[in-house]
Parts: C-alpha cells; sequence; structure tokens
C-alpha cells in the first residue's frame, strides 16, 4: 500500500506557482489577484479562508476578503460581486460555500464572471467541464487527478466508482474520469447498496462526508482509494469518509486525511487562479 501524499504535491505545485508569478510580474507588470467573499461566522469557512490567505501570500499573489455579516443582504452581495468582475486587478472570484439560508447560492455563482470563476462553479465551466473544453475545474476534483498524475495511476479502461454527487465534487469528479477514458459510476444517498458498487471499482473516490462510510468489506483487493471526506470525529479528530486504519491493508494506493486531497485543493485554487491571470494579460495584448 502506497500514500498518496497530496501535501508534498501540493507544495511542488505552490513552489511551480509562485515562480511563474514572479516571471509575470517581470515580463508584464501584473500579480494575479483573488477576491474571496466570505458570508457569516462559520468556523470551518473562516479557517479554509485564512489558509486560502496565507496560499496567496507564499506564492506572491494579491489577495482580498470581503467579509460580510451572517445578516447581510442578496443585493448587498451582488453588488460586491458586480463590482469585482468590472476591476482589473481581480482575476478570480471565489465565494465561501455555505452561504446561510437567505442566500440565493445559484444566483450568485452565476453572477460570477465566468472568465474569474476559478473554483468551476458556472453553468458556462460546468458546460465546459462535460463537453471536454477547456475551462476552468473546481479545484478539488482537479487536484485528484494531479494526484493520480504524479503518482503515474492511469484512469483510462478502469472501473471507477464515485461515491456522493454533489456540484462541488462527485459530478465535476465524474466528468473528469469521463474525459480521462475511465467507465464511471456515480452513487449517491439513493444507491440502493452500495457495497455492491464499490465492490466491482479499480478505483474509488468519496466525498460523502460519513465517517466510515467505506470499510474494509467493500474494496477489493488492489483498488486505489481517493478519500475527499473531511469529518470531525467525536475526539476532535480530523478523518476521512473511508475506514482508513482497515482500508489500508488491502488497496494499493490511499489518500489519507488530512495530508490527501485537502492541500491539493488549494494548490488548485492558486493554479486556477494563475491561469486566470495569464489569460487577461492574453486578452489584454
Amino acid at each position: 500500500m502506497q500514500i498518496l501524499d497530496g501535501k508534498k504535491l501540493s507544495k511542488k505545485i505552490e513552489e511551480y506557482v509562485a515562480f511563474e508569478t514572479k516571471e509575470l510580474k517581470s515580463a508584464t507588470g501584473r500579480v494575479p489577484g483573488l477576491a474571496v467573499i466570505l458570508v457569516g461566522n462559520d468556523p470551518a469557512s473562516h479557517a479554509y479562508v485564512g489558509m486560502k490567505k496565507k496560499a496567496c501570500d507564499r506564492v506572491g499573489f494579491y489577495s482580498v476578503t470581503h467579509e460580510m455579516p451572517e445578516n447581510i443582504s442578496q443585493e448587498a452581495i451582488e453588488e460586491t460581486i458586480k463590482m469585482m468582475n468590472q476591476n482589473p486587478n481581480i482575476d478570480g472570484i471565489l465565494i465561501q460555500l455555505p452561504l446561510p439560508a437567505h442566500i440565493d447560492t445559484t444566483k450568485l455563482l452565476e453572477l460570477v464572471a465566468p472568465e474569474k470563476d476559478v473554483d468551476g462553479f458556472h453553468p458556462f465551466n460546468v458546460g465546459r467541464l462535460t463537453t471536454g473544453l477547456d475551462g476552468f475545474v473546481p479545484c478539488t476534483p482537479l487536484g485528484v487527478m494531479e494526484l493520480l498524475s504524479e503518482y503515474d495511476i492511469d484512469v483510462k479502461g478502469k472501473n471507477c466508482c464515485v461515491v456522493g454527487a454533489s456540484n462541488i465534487v462527485g459530478k465535476p469528479m465524474a466528468a473528469l474520469l469521463l474525459n480521462a477514458n475511465a467507465t464511471v459510476e456515480v452513487c449517491h444517498i439513493f444507491t440502493d447498496d452500495l457495497k455492491k458498487h464499490t465492490l466491482n471499482a479499480d478505483m474509488i473516490f468519496v466525498g460523502a462526508g460519513v465517517i466510515n462510510l467505506i470499510k474494509e468489506d467493500m474494496v477489493k483487493e488492489g483498488a486505489v482509494i481517493v478519500d475527499i471526506g473531511i469529518n470531525r470525529a467525536e475526539n476532535g479528530k480530523l478523518v476521512g469518509d473511508v475506514d482508513f486504519e482497515n482500508v489500508s491493508k488491502k488497496c494499493s494506493y490511499i489518500t489519507p486525511v488530512p495530508g490527501g486531497v485537502g492541500p491539493m485543493t488549494i494548490a488548485m485554487l492558486l493554479s486556477n487562479t494563475l491561469k486566470a491571470a495569464k489569460l487577461h494579460v492574453k486578452e489584454e495584448a
């Protein structure tokens, strides 16, 4: 069994982004800019945004966080997004999810200019991903593909089971795997007999937010396991959706939690923002 080390690879990607940022700045005077909208007091959201800010600082990006109170109006957030769409110093706009219940999340995601949608959530970019065209891809599934590539794990022709069908992880993960010529099954909360599907899989990608959802008897010998879940156990420890201790004895590769997919998500956000900045430079030339 080999660990898929996302922490190590994310550092490598960060170094590349920092180098490219320096080159871009010396050639054009431009520094990639990322703007984040953070609504409310959710501790996890604040922690994630803090990590993203530090990552931006490490690679030399310009970054700004718009912190807004829990009771902010839909209109006020919309005005901020419109302002950032117009701001030439901002290459990427990120809306930290989840948002409070009174906010129409879909409307806000659709308001972000597609060329600044570094999270890959705008329907324009979702459509481009589904049809195999270049665009911005959600950072977590993109990070998973980078991790597999780093370890020379080819998904072509493999039976891949994606557990979880969210717009942020499950659906784009399935699209990326299909684009790479894998055979893909998507399972979700209404799937009857999950084990029947996972046992047949050469690779399992799970992001359902359920501790120990994938157990040893659900995995075939030598399978590749990508745990995208992140949960806090009763003892306060961060754990994934896979029973790591027991499943790791059976599989060929596995991602740890923490230190697997998590660091890759932030690395891909940096990569997407750099890509957006380069595209903006090209358009201005």
